[in-house]
């Protein structure tokens, strides 16, 4: 009998929901051929489906300065043991959207290959994108080692824990297939203004669609970019800005913030 795929999440603090771990799961069973087993790292499992297996947070072993951005949390999964797990894990943020089939992320590369998404705002730099990577379990201790050993220079030197990943990962990391892993920002909104009068795109090709920042899968389903921003139309939207003005503190970054339904995105994105 084949082994499970072994996926791994991490849900702390109060952005993601449970359902956000609920969602991941019905996804990758509409998108997966054979056995898979969904393991969530977590501070908080209520709510969270029974097929989940869920693991309290692996321990940093440091402390992040607070004035350093990323999610160097993850950083714990690079330790010599992972409880009891072990083998290649393909790890996958919250906020990813499974548009298809992923049994490619399994097989592609090597198996003692560290492969990740590209960060498409930095295209040039050759930079790791952290939201979708694979990795052999205990095979990197030393990135967990050498945080502990330096934990405020490190996260100084690189500000986000992909930055850490992309220089420090010995042999270096790989990269997907350029059609598979896609930015919802970069790659279906488009630029502004067209993202204004341009239904999101479903890149061809791709198979999850990632979201750093904002919106997230609930704001982009329905259209808007936040939580506190009202859906509407493009004027509706510049007319809210102009009325918030005193309190927003970037116009020029709010204006270009409209975004218009994506219909799509709600065939994926749900239980």
């Amino acid at each position: 009998m084949a082994q499970p795929k072994q996926i791994l999440c991490m849900k702390w603090g109060t952005m993601y929901g449970p359902e956000y771990v609920n969602i991941l799961y019905s996804m990758i069973a509409r998108n997966i051929t054979g056995p898979f087993e969904l393991f969530c790292f977590t501070d908080d499992p209520t709510g969270i489906r029974a097929e989940v297996r869920c693991y309290p947070l692996p321990e940093l072993g440091c402390e992040i300065p607070p004035d350093v951005p990323g999610k160097w949390k993850k950083q714990a999964l690079w330790g010599q043991t992972l409880f009891d797990l072990n083998g290649v894990a393909l790890f996958l943020d919250l906020d990813c959207v499974i548009v298809d089939n992923i049994d490619g992320y399994f097989e592609y590369g090597h198996p003692d290959d560290v492969i990740t998404a590209r960060n498409w705002v930095r295209l040039f730099g050759k930079q790791a994108q952290t939201s979708v990577f694979r990795f052999r379990i205990g095979s990197h201790p030393y990135m967990l080692d050498d945080l502990r050993a330096d934990p405020a220079g490190i996260s100084r030197r690189y500000r986000m824990e992909q930055n850490y990943v992309t220089a420090h990962i010995r042999g270096g990391v790989k990269f997907w297939p350029e059609a598979w892993t896609k930015h919802y920002g970069v790659h279906c909104l488009g630029p502004w203004p067209i993202r204004c009068w341009r239904t999101p795109v479903l890149p061809r090709g791709a198979k999850i669609v990632t979201f750093p920042g904002r919106p997230k899968p609930p704001n982009a389903i329905i259209g808007r970019w936040s939580d506190n921003v009202p859906v509407g139309s493009p004027w509706a939207h510049w007319r809210w800005v102009w009325e918030n003005r005193h309190r927003l503190k970037n116009l020029r970054k709010h204006i270009a913030h409209y975004v218009r339904p994506c219909p799509w995105l709600a065939e994926h994105w749900r239980l």
